[in-house]
C-alpha cells in the first residue's frame, strides 16, 4: 500500500492545451479513488501523469513517500512499482494466461519457482485458476480483463491504476466485475485510482470521487458528498443530472427567471452569496440546481398559472419506476416517478422539493436563502 501525494501539478500539451492546472490531491493509503469528469476534463491525463507516461510541467508527485516527479526529479514508469489495467486488456495473444500474468515477474528477475507460485496464487484470486494454460483467444471479455488485473497485481504494486478498465464490458458482467474488483482491492489492501466516465460506477466503487473539469478539481468527496452537498453547479449538473435555473438573489431571496419555478421554504441547500439578514446586500445572479430526485410530479389539473405546467417528452421504465424527461416552458427537466405511469405528451406539474442554490460565478459555501418570491 502507498499514499499518492500531488501538489501544484500542471501539465501542458505540445499544442498549448492545458491538461492539468494546479492539482492538489492526496490519495490515502488503501483508498479506492475514482477520477470522474467529462471528456477533456483531465482525468486520464492525471492518471497517466501518476503512472509516469506524462511528465508534468510543474508541481510535485510522490508515491509512498518517494518523490517521483518534480523539479530535478523524474522516476520512469517501470521504476514506480505500479500496476495498471487498461480498457482494452492489453494482453499478448500469443502467450498463455500464466505467461501473460508472469511477465512483470520475468522483467523483475523473480526466480521461476517463486514466479510460478505467485502466478498460481493470483489466478486463484481472480477466479482463473483452471485457465493458466489457455490462450486469450479462448477466453471471454470478462476473463481477459481478469487476466489483465492479475498481471497488474502479481508483482505486489504500491498502487493500482485503472484506465476505463470495465467500460468495454457488457452488463451484467460489468456489474459483477465491479463487485469483484472492490473485493479484491480490499483483500489486497491496494491503493487504487480508477478513471471512469460512468457516474454510477464511480459512486458505487469509490471511497472518494474526484470531479474534474477543464483540468481543475471541482470537488473531492465521498459519493454521498457529491450527491447531497455538491460544491458547484457543475458538480450538481454532471453528477446528479441537475437542471440549472438562473435567477437573481435580491437581499438573500432567490427570484428565478423561469416563471413557473417555485423553490420550497425548506429543502434548499445554499452555497455562496449574500446573507439574508444583510440589508446592504446587493442583487446578484445565481443558479438553482434541481436534480431528478428533488422533483415530484403531479398530474396537471385546473390551474391559473400555465407556466407551472410541463409536458412529458419521454418516460423510460426502470427497476425503480419511470425516468421522466420534461419540457418545462422550454427548459428540459428530469424527474423520477413511481406509483403511476406518465406518458409522452402528458401535462404535469413539477413540484420542487429539494434544490441547491449557487451564485452564478462561484461555488464557495455561504448563506443565500432558498426562499423564492
Amino acid at each position: 500500500m502507498a499514499t499518492i501525494d500531488i501538489s501544484g501539478l500542471r501539465h501542458e500539451y505540445a499544442n498549448g492545451h492545458l491538461g492539468l492546472d494546479a492539482i492538489d490531491l492526496t490519495v490515502r493509503d488503501g483508498e479506492f479513488l475514482a477520477l470522474l469528469g467529462p471528456s477533456g476534463s483531465g482525468k486520464t491525463t492525471l492518471l497517466r501523469t501518476i503512472a509516469g507516461f506524462l511528465r508534468p510541467a510543474a508541481g510535485t508527485l510522490a508515491i509512498g513517500g518517494q518523490a517521483v516527479a518534480g523539479p530535478g526529479t523524474w522516476v520512469p514508469p517501470e521504476r514506480r512499482r505500479l500496476g495498471m489495467v487498461f480498457q482494452d486488456h492489453a494482453i499478448w495473444p500469443h502467450l498463455s494466461v500464466a505467461a501473460n500474468v508472469a511477465y512483470p515477474l520475468k522483467l523483475a528477475g523473480v526466480a521461476r519457482p517463486e514466479a510460478t507460485a505467485r502466478v498460481a496464487a493470483v489466478l486463484e484470486q481472480v477466479g482463473l485458476g483452471d485457465y493458466a494454460r489457455r490462450k486469450p483467444s479462448a477466453l471471454s471479455g470478462g476473463q481477459r480483463q481478469r487476466v489483465a488485473l492479475a498481471r497488474a497485481i502479481v508483482a505486489n504494486p504500491r498502487a493500482l491504476l485503472l484506465d476505463e478498465a470495465l467500460s468495454a464490458l457488457d452488463e451484467p458482467l460489468r456489474a459483477r466485475l465491479r463487485l469483484e474488483l472492490k473485493a479484491l482491492t480490499r483483500e489486497q489492501g491496494l491503493t487504487a485510482v480508477h478513471v471512469t466516465h460512468d457516474r454510477g460506477e464511480a459512486l458505487a466503487l469509490a471511497d472518494r470521487v474526484v470531479v474534474l473539469n477543464a483540468g481543475r478539481i471541482e470537488q473531492v468527496g465521498t459519493p454521498r458528498d457529491l450527491l447531497e452537498t455538491p460544491a458547484s453547479a457543475f458538480v450538481a449538473a454532471f453528477v446528479s443530472d441537475a437542471t440549472a435555473f438562473p435567477g437573481t438573489v435580491v437581499h438573500g431571496v432567490f427570484r428565478p427567471d423561469h416563471g413557473g419555478l417555485r423553490l420550497p421554504r425548506n429543502g434548499v441547500r445554499t452555497v455562496g452569496g449574500a446573507s439574508p439578514s444583510d440589508p446592504s446586500a446587493r442583487s446578484r445572479r445565481a443558479v438553482a440546481c434541481i436534480a431528478p430526485s428533488g422533483v415530484r410530479l403531479e398530474r396537471a389539473g385546473a390551474t391559473a398559472d400555465p407556466a407551472a405546467e410541463a409536458t412529458v417528452t419521454s418516460a423510460l421504465y426502470g427497476p425503480h419506476g419511470f425516468d421522466v424527461s420534461l419540457d418545462w416552458q422550454g427548459v428540459p427537466l428530469r424527474a423520477h416517478v413511481s406509483g403511476w405511469a406518465p406518458r409522452e405528451g402528458d401535462r404535469v406539474r413539477p413540484v420542487v422539493e429539494r434544490a441547491h442554490l449557487f451564485p452564478a460565478s462561484s461555488g464557495r459555501p455561504g448563506t443565500i436563502s432558498g426562499a423564492a418570491a
